[in-house]
C-alpha cells in the first residue's frame, strides 16, 4: 500500500466525540449530495505539525554532512591536502580546476540527483527499499554522466579519486538512511509519525486489513475508524477497537471527525461506480490521499504490477517461478556459507558433543525423520537434548497443545523430557547447529519453511503442501516472528510469504535477524 504519511495527533479525537460530531451532522442524511468542506473545517482536520518536512530536511543536512565527508575525505587521501587540480584539455589549452572546487560540484550535484530521483520523498522514507534503490540509482546514474561529460570535453579526473567516492558515499548514505529509519520506527512503535487511516468497505474487508496494518506499526499506518455499509454510528468493527464511524456515504464528514489524512477503501462492493471517484475529489489535494487496500496479503512487492487496460487499473499478481539461476543462487549460498561456519565453528560443535555425551545416557546426535522438498522424507540431525526415550514419553505429557504450541504443531514450555544441558542448548538454539550438515547433504537449506514432521503433515490443508516447494530451512520467517508461539493459521501465513516470495536478498535479512536473535534468547526450538 503506497500513501502518504501524517503524524497523530497529540490530542486525538474521541470516539464518543467523533460519535455526537457524525450524529449531529445527520447521520440519515448521508445519502445525499454532500458539499464541499469548509476550509476552517479542513484546516482544523490537518495534522498539527509537519514532520514530514522536518524529517525530509533532517535527511537533507544529514546527506550533504555525509557527502562532504566522504568527497573530500577521499580527495585528502588521494591528493593530500595541497592543492591538486583537474586538468581540462581544450585543443592545444589547458585549463586548470582546484580538486577542492571540484569536489564540492560533485557534491551538489550529487546533492541534485537525490533529490531529482525523490529519494527523500516521505512515500519511500521509512518502509520498503525503495529509498535505498533510488539512492544507488541516482548515485551511478550520476558517476555515468561524470564518467561521460569527462570524456567528451577531455576532462582528466583520477580515476582511483571517482573509484573510491562512488561505492563509499552509496555505503554512507545507506547506513544513514538506516539508522534515520530505525529512529522512525521507534517512534511509529509508540504510536507517532503515522498516518492516520479511515478504512472503507464491508465489515470484514476491513478487518483484515486492520490486522495485517496493525502487525507491521512500523510502516506507519493507524487505523482511527471505518465506514461500513451498515452505517451505524456506535460500536467498534469486531473483534477490534476501530471505532464505526457511519456508512460508505459518510466518508466526508468521518474524515473531518477523525482527522484523517488517508482514506483507504478495502472493498468496492459497497460503493456505487462513482464514489471512489467522489471520495478522491473531495480529499484536499497534497494533504489528503486515497489508496486501493485489495485483501491481497503476503505478495511481494516485484510479483505486482498495475497495467492500466481500457481505462480499468487492474493489479497484476506473477506468478511465482524459481528459476533454474535462483535454485544455483539459493544453493551456492547454503554451501559456502554451511561450509565456512563448520569450519568456524568446530571447535565449539566438538565441545558441544563432549557436554551431550557427559550429561546424560544416549547417543550425541538426536536423528529425526522430517518431510523435505517435494513431499520426501529425510533424516534431521541436531544435538540431544532430552532423554534417550524422549518419543516413547510422548504419549504420556498431558498438556493441550503442548502448552506452549498451537493445534498442529506440539510444543511444551517446560517438558519434562529435557535434560539439564538440553536446556542450555535449545536456549541458544546450539541444538541445531548440527543440521548444517544436512544443508551441505542438500536436503535442508540455510533458510526456509520449518522441517515438518510426518504427524503434522497428515493434519495440513491442501493449500498448506505449497511449503513444500522449497527445501526446509535451519531459519526462516517462522524462527524470527515468534518461532513456537505462533498461532498454526499465522505459521502457514509465514511459510507460504516465504515460498512465494523467496529472494537472495531476503534470505540474507532472516540470517541478519537469526543472528540477533540467537544473541537474544527466546523460546526453545522446535
Amino acid at each position: 500500500m503506497t500513501s502518504s504519511l501524517g503524524e497523530v495527533d497529540a490530542t486525538p479525537t474521541s470516539h464518543s466525540k467523533v460519535q455526537h460530531t457524525l450524529k449531529n451532522g445527520g447521520e440519515g442524511r448521508d445519502t445525499a449530495p454532500l458539499a464541499p468542506p469548509s476550509r476552517a473545517s479542513v484546516l482544523e482536520a490537518r495534522p498539527r505539525s509537519g514532520w514530514r518536512q522536518s524529517y525530509a530536511r533532517k535527511i537533507w543536512i544529514t546527506d550533504l554532512l555525509a557527502l562532504i565527508w566522504v568527497v573530500y575525505g577521499t580527495q585528502i587521501v588521494w591528493f593530500g591536502l595541497g592543492n591538486a587540480e583537474v586538468a581540462m584539455r581544450e585543443d592545444s589549452r589547458i585549463t586548470e580546476l582546484s580538486y577542492w572546487i571540484f569536489s564540492g560540484l560533485v557534491v551538489l550535484a550529487w546533492m541534485l540527483a537525490l533529490t531529482l530521483s525523490d529519494s527523500r520523498s516521505h512515500r519511500v522514507m521509512g518502509a520498503g527499499n525503495s529509498e535505498y534503490v533510488r539512492i544507488v540509482d541516482a548515485s551511478f546514474r550520476l558517476f555515468g554522466v561524470i564518467a561521460i561529460a569527462a570524456f567528451l570535453f577531455r576532462v582528466d579526473v583520477a580515476r582511483g579519486f571517482l573509484l573510491i567516492s562512488l561505492p563509499a558515499g552509496v555505503v554512507v548514505l545507506v547506513s544513514i538512511r538506516w539508522l534515520w529509519r530505525q529512529w522512525l520506527i521507534s517512534q511509529r512503535q509508540r504510536g507517532a509519525y503515522a498516518a492516520r487511516v479511515l478504512l472503507v468497505g464491508s465489515e470484514r474487508s476491513v478487518s483484515e486489513i486492520a490486522r495485517e496494518l496493525a502487525r507491521a506499526p512500523h510502516a506507519g499506518y493507524r487505523v482511527v475508524g471505518a465506514c461500513i455499509p451498515s452505517g451505524r454510528v456506535a460500536g467498534t468493527i469486531e473483534n477490534t477497537d476501530i471505532p464505526i464511524m457511519g456508512s460508505v456515504n459518510a466518508v466526508e464528514r468521518a474524515v473531518l471527525a477523525t482527522s484523517a489524512d488517508t482514506v483507504a477503501v478495502t472493498s468496492t462492493d459497497e460503493l456505487p461506480p462513482h464514489k471512489v471517484k467522489e471520495i478522491s475529489w473531495r480529499l484536499e489535494a497534497g494533504k489528503q490521499h486515497l489508496v486501493l487496500a485489495p485483501s491481497i496479503i503476503d505478495i511481494a512487492g516485484p510479483r505486482i504490477h498495475m497495467r492500466p487496460v481500457a481505462g480499468l487499473p487492474l493489479i497484476h499478481v506473477e506468478t511465482p517461478r524459481f528459476s533454474k539461476g535462483q535454485r544455483f543462487a539459493k544453493r551456492s549460498l547454503d554451501l559456502s556459507v554451511a561450509t565456512l561456519a563448520i569450519i568456524a565453528i568446530s571447535p565449539l560443535l566438538i565441545a558441544l558433543a563432549i557436554v551431550v555425551r557427559l550429561s546424560s545416557d544416549g547417543p550425541v546426535l538426536f536423528r529425526q525423520t522430517r518431510v523435505g522438498l517435494g513431499g520426501k522424507e529425510f533424516t534431521m540431525l541436531k544435538f540431544r537434548s532430552m532423554v534417550p526415550n524422549a518419543e516413547d514419553l510422548l504419549s504420556t505429557l498431558n498438556a493441550p497443545f503442548g502448552g506452549a504450541g498451537n493445534e498442529v504443531l506440539f510444543k511444551m514450555r517446560d517438558d519434562p523430557r529435557v535434560t539439564k544441558a538440553g536446556k542450555t542448548l535449545r536456549k541458544y538454539s546450539l541444538d541445531e547447529l548440527p543440521q548444517l550438515f544436512n544443508v551441505l547433504r542438500g536436503t535442508m537449506s540455510l533458510v526456509g519453511p520449518r522441517p515438518s514432521l510426518p504427524r503434522e503433515v497428515a493434519k495440513y490443508a491442501d493449500h498448506v503442501h505449497r511449503r513444500f516447494l522449497v527445501k526446509p530451512g535451519i531459519t526462516g520467517l517462522w524462527q524470527v516472528s515468534g518461532r513456537s508461539t505462533l498461532t498454526w493459521e499465522d505459521t502457514v501465513r509465514l511459510d507460504l510469504s516465504y515460498v512465494e516470495n523467496w529472494s537472495l536478498i531476503g534470505d540474507l535479512s532472516i540470517l541478519a535477524r537469526t543472528a540477533r536473535a540467537a544473541l537474544a534468547p527466546g523460546e526453545t526450538s522446535a
